[in-house]
């Protein structure tokens, strides 16, 4: 994986989260949460990206 796919597709992480942040009316502790859970996701992207932390193979999305 490239450095500018990882960059780009950050950045769209970024403005979606944004987006949603800013034009989503929604209770505090729900955005709270959805940010925190966006921050895991990219982070264990991001790991696993980078060869740091292995394929997990027990999670299965269907």
């Amino acid at each position: 994986m490239s450095l500018i796919s990882v960059v780009v597709t950050l950045v769209i992480v970024g403005v979606v989260l944004w987006l949603i942040n800013t034009y989503i009316p929604m209770a505090g502790s729900i955005k709270s949460i959805l940010n925190v859970v966006v921050i895991i996701v990219v982070a264990i992207w991001l790991l696993q990206a980078f060869g740091v932390l292995g394929h997990i193979n027990g999670v299965n999305i269907k």
